[in-house]
């Protein structure tokens, strides 16, 4: 018999595998995940695995929203604010309310236990659509919307979610008085965020300690999501919010060492926390199947299958319905805002559920206030399973074939920005070589060893040629001192066309990663 300290062990044994597996045949590695862990839960002798929801809001999600909004460009964010907002907000909402109707209807139980089933199955979960997305050659808006989307509708889910459970166990639901929540716990989420966002860069700040400054960046979105909790505003969107504001600030307070350290163990902790999450969501499913009447599997089954067309459908509805109303009204709107269509079905498909979505299902009470069983507990669960196989499983694997028949093609929007940028900071930084010449601060030979350097790599880049990575084996004094000084040159010219909005924060990080392990080569 196998142990549960054995069985995470084989999980993380199978995450590997299965990781190298969907790395070969090219598939988003968390859905070949959730496939394994239901294999494996068919798998006799393995013990039960219980997700407990509070430890997916506590120990999974801060730390895998976080970096994800870290590396969030703000200005493509705030570009396509008027995309990703009513997606986030008015598409969550009216999904629910759809959802909860329909759920009132077939399976006749109250309308506010369908709000929270609605509820939970609404919001695209932020870990999935951001793993498969990532995966994609597509238009670089396309990901910025959709990451976007995914990194602010948890808070409209979770808030409306909390709602509707209130609205289930006392029996009173007040319009008026949610919204008017709803508002205040959004805005306290926000409040939050920044306020530990500026405390996290004030403190990196100050540090030169990159073990220590590393351990710190791990801390910071608990210290975000339970301070927002405490406070009882989003802990999510204190996350995401404390996420871009340090992102912001990060390239400009942090050393190269301190991000060449840190970018490793970041990687490392979000591939483990991925792959065990979609793993467990695997596990679930026989233990959900077990807890339900005998012969309500093929009812469960027709159910899902309506749920998800339903869910699918309004977001198709509501994508081609913003997107082309506003155009066929207002021809200047039009030429203004051209939106290809197959953009559109692309983003309309891309709508994957997650661990948020089950979390929600595992944190609806047992019973209510007067003792009686949560109505229907067990038969959402099962659907939010369900829901999260097929849209997960099935629109993911579909995903890739649906571009190329689409013919979405990368814009290289990112590379023709890094290409600028990289050029700018080399011409940069030649030009303060230049000065430091004519100041007599550095020996002639060593000021024409670099402008060589420099020289070549603009004849590169001007002509549109991958540029050779240039090594200096062998460093006197003056040139590590020199070559220092012109590399922050290249670094600040960077950053402040970032600050310029000439380039995104993704053509940044290419740039300062290149110009961090040149230092470091210096420095070895």
């Amino acid at each position: 018999m196998v142990d549960k300290t054995e069985l995470i062990l084989i999980c993380l044994v199978a995450v590997a595998l299965l990781a190298i597996v969907a790395r070969k045949i090219r598939i988003p590695y968390p859905i070949l995940l959730t496939i394994g862990g239901v294999v494996l839960a068919l798998v006799p002798g393995l013990p039960a695995i219980h997700l407990d929801p509070q430890l997916v809001f506590n120990l999974f999600l801060p730390p895998l929203l976080y970096p994800a909004a870290v590396y969030t460009s703000w200005r493509d964010f705030r570009a396509n604010l008027r995309s990703i907002l009513p997606l986030a907000i008015v598409l969550v909402l009216l999904t629910m309310t759809a959802t909860a109707y329909l759920f009132h209807g077939l399976v006749g139980l109250p309308l506010a236990v369908g709000f929270v089933f609605g509820a939970i199955i609404s919001p695209p979960d932020a870990v999935a659509a951001l793993a498969v997305a990532q995966t994609l050659r597509v238009p670089r808006k396309i990901i910025v919307i959709l990451e976007g989307e995914s990194l602010i509708n948890d808070a409209t889910s979770f808030i409306s979610f909390r709602f509707a459970v209130a609205a289930v166990m006392t029996g009173f639901f007040s319009l008026g008085q949610a919204s008017l929540r709803f508002l205040f716990v959004a805005a306290g989420g926000i409040c939050v965020g920044l306020a530990v966002g500026w405390l996290a860069t004030q403190l990196q700040k100050r540090l030169d300690d990159p073990p220590v400054q590393t351990m710190f960046s791990l801390l910071t979105p608990y210290v975000a999501y339970f301070s927002g909790e405490r406070l009882n505003v989003s802990g999510i969107l204190a996350v995401v919010i404390a996420g871009i504001y340090y992102g912001w600030r990060a390239p400009r307070i942090l050393s190269g060492r301190m991000r060449l350290q840190a970018l490793p163990v970041w990687e490392m902790v979000t591939f483990i926390l991925n792959g065990i999450l979609f793993m467990l969501i695997g596990l679930q499913l026989p233990q959900v199947i077990r807890a339900l009447a005998p012969g309500t599997v093929t009812r469960v089954a027709q159910l899902a299958i309506m749920f998800v067309a339903v869910i699918v459908l309004v977001r198709f509805v509501w994508m081609f319905g913003a997107t082309y109303l506003p155009r066929l009204l207002n021809r200047t709107f039009h030429r203004k805002n051209r939106a290809p269509w197959q953009q559109t079905a692309l983003i309309a498909w891309t709508g994957m559920r997650g661990a948020d979505s089950l979390a929600g299902a595992l944190a609806i009470p047992f019973v209510l206030a007067n003792g009686e069983p949560f109505p229907g507990r067990d038969l959402i669960l099962l659907l939010t399973f369900c829901v999260i196989f097929a849209t997960l499983v099935l629109q993911g694997l579909i995903l890739t074939p649906l571009v190329r028949w689409l013919n979405v093609v990368d814009d290289r929007v990112t590379e023709k920005e890094e290409r600028l940028a990289r050029l700018k900071a080399n011409e940069a930084a030649l030009a303060r070589l230049e000065a430091i010449e004519s100041s007599n601060r550095a020996r002639p030979k060593t000021v024409e060893r670099l402008r060589s350097e420099y020289e070549d790599r603009i004849r590169q880049l001007r002509s549109e040629a991958p540029p050779e990575e240039s090594v200096s084996r062998l460093f006197s004094e003056d040139f590590e001192e020199l070559a220092r000084e012109v590399l922050q040159t290249e670094r600040d010219t960077v950053i402040e066309l970032r600050n310029e909005e000439a380039i995104n924060d993704q053509a940044l990080r290419r740039i300062q990663r290149d110009i961090d392990l040149a230092e470091a080569r210096l420095s070895r």
